[in-house]
């Protein structure tokens, strides 16, 4: 196995299979946050538990947020949340009631973390910096757009081309968090239209102290939480 197979195996973005689906129900709590996604990981709406069981649960409006999108029933949607202890967790359901204020699932099942296809992803829309692999000062920045990002990798925007398997770097600010440096290899290209492409880029596997800071980041920005994490001097972020 070469260098940079060794750096980025382990891990896979494009797996096709159907979830295997696990007994296991994650930990959940009444005012706990949530994404519905699509199974291919498009923001669908966030959510509050106002109830729930170990095979339904009710989401209701966060505070400030405008109407929820109407679902026809039986449409099936994927769930994505962190537990109390900052865990990832991922489900699937079945749509029972859907409203403009309320959204009902059930037939809720537990996704083993191992078998996830995605990591959970926080949508953004941020401006952030490509450059070269031997760019190690980063002193050539290539201006792009971050569509989403998770503790595995992201998904960036660009007018620049770029090759499958390229190594890159890449350079990413959330919010008032302190500037993230990732070394990546780009899995999957698309050109949603002429001169403007989409890429799947795969982080290089993380240390665990950058790994724990990535997912404490990922996790206070879903939930609003700045209190603890914000501006930390952990690792090297």
């Amino acid at each position: 196995m070469s260098f940079f197979s060794s750096l980025f195996s382990g891990r896979s973005d494009d797996s096709e299979d159907e979830f295997d689906l696990a007994e296991e129900f994650p930990e959940l709590y009444n005012g706990m946050t949530l994404d519905l996604i699509t199974k291919e990981g498009a923001h669908l709406l966030s959510g509050r538990i106002t109830s729930f069981t170990e095979t339904a649960m009710t989401l209701e409006r966060l505070p400030g947020c405008l109407s929820f999108p109407v679902f026809s029933i039986g449409t099936r949607v994927w769930i994505r949340g962190y537990n109390q202890g900052m865990v990832p967790f991922s489900m699937t359901a079945m749509v029972q009631e859907s409203s403009r204020i309320v959204c009902k699932l059930r037939d809720l099942k537990a996704i083993p973390f191992s078998e996830q296809r995605l990591n959970f992803r926080l949508p953004t829309q941020l401006p952030v910096s490509l450059y070269y692999q031997h760019d190690e000062h980063l002193e050539n920045p290539e201006a792009c757009m971050l569509v989403d990002i998770s503790t595995g990798g992201a998904c960036i925007e660009s007018e620049y081309l770029h090759a499958e398997d390229e190594v890159l770097r890449l350079k990413v600010k959330l919010e008032d968090y302190k500037p993230m440096e990732f070394l990546g290899q780009i899995i999957r290209v698309t050109e949603p239209s002429p001169g403007h492409f989409r890429y799947g880029f795969l982080f290089a596997q993380l240390r665990e102290d950058e790994l724990t800071e990535l997912t404490k980041t990922l996790y206070n920005l879903q939930v609003g939480n700045r209190r603890e994490w914000r501006r930390s001097d952990v690792g090297h972020w």
